[in-house]
């Protein structure tokens, strides 16, 4: 685990085994550690063993304490106010990144603010969140971030806790339109995949692997998570167990539309704009990255399950009247 992920962690748990007292009271049923700033509360043994010096054991306790209220209401009044504050600058966050229009990156600069603004004074949601609107990429952010603030956040650690923590996750801020199967929610899903570091296993499809912890999918399993995952109720189920879909036409063809589908007769891949496909490789090992015109790429395609635009379907009706008209 990286510094700045311990130190994001330590915030919480200081508050909560600041005395010895209710150590007794912290029990661990949780898995993402940046699912909600009360969700952090519950850390995993191993993570909070490693903090400090402190020495934990794990008793045997009655679970039923272990909820958000009973763990809160445990703490003393000076614990609460702390944890309050910080439940309330990262609601602020999400309401200044939903209103700025980059929801998808919430987890982000939540992650950020936990992990380095202990020092930083008059801390203003709105103005913070118009820095990621701006800043084209992950390295532009974190050095206008360091200059606004006079911090000295280190971009490659920044870099290995964001990963860690995306990875730990599923990011509920990318989809659009949870009430439905859709392109665009769909290529959010693959480029989260790709910043979120999953690896390619065999008959995975988004979902953590009990010996490592990492998140993994096979090639048809990127797609397949996607239509399987449930973002109301964060879990995956088996509607889709096989990945149908229908090649439109040359890739030389396809439209410009965000979640259309890449296929080089053995892979598929998903569009994600700006020229880049995202796609689980067997040869590299994890979910990449590459540009559509690297020359693989042959076809583009659809997937049963997928909503598309009105786009799509005149793309595909002119592919189609052309072939009519060839015969």
């Amino acid at each position: 685990m990286s510094a700045a992920v311990a130190a994001a962690v330590k915030k919480i748990a200081i508050y909560i085994l600041g005395d010895e007292n209710k150590r007794g009271k912290l029990f661990v049923a949780v898995g993402s550690i940046i699912a909600g700033f009360l969700g952090l509360m519950f850390l995993p043994i191993a993570v909070i063993s490693s903090i400090g010096s402190m020495n934990i054991e794990q008793p045997d306790i009655d679970k039923s304490l272990f909820t958000e209220s009973a763990l809160f209401e445990s703490l003393d009044s000076e614990q609460q106010a702390e944890i309050t504050n910080i439940q309330n600058q990262g609601q602020a966050i999400e309401y200044a990144m939903a209103n700025a229009g980059v929801r998808d990156q919430t987890i982000k600069a939540q992650l950020i603010y936990m992990s380095y603004f202990d020092e930083v004074q008059n801390f203003n949601a709105e103005s913070y969140a118009d820095l990621f609107v701006v800043a084209p990429n992950d390295s532009d952010l974190i050095a206008a971030i360091n200059s606004t603030y006079g911090l000295e956040i280190d971009y490659d650690e920044y870099m290995l806790s964001y990963t860690w923590v995306m990875n730990s996750t599923i990011n509920e801020y990318m989809f659009t339109d949870t009430s439905t199967k859709n392109c665009v929610d769909l290529a959010a899903w693959a480029d989260n995949a790709y910043i979120s570091g999953w690896g390619y296993m065999n008959g995975f499809m988004g979902e953590r692997n009990e010996n490592d912890r990492i998140r993994y999918a096979d090639n048809a399993g990127l797609v397949l998570g996607y239509l399987n995952y449930n973002p109301m109720e964060k879990v995956f189920d088996s509607a889709y167990s096989t990945l149908v879909y229908t090649e439109q036409g040359g890739i030389d063809t396809m439209p410009e539309v965000i979640g259309i589908g890449v296929f080089d007769g053995s892979q598929h891949g998903i569009y994600v704009g700006n020229g880049e496909v995202v796609y689980s490789s067997e040869s590299v090992g994890y979910v990449t990255k590459e540009s559509v015109s690297n020359g693989s790429w042959t076809s583009w395609c659809t997937y049963e399950g997928i909503e598309y635009p009105q786009e799509v379907e005149d793309a595909i009706e002119s592919l189609s009247g052309e072939s009519s008209s060839d015969e």
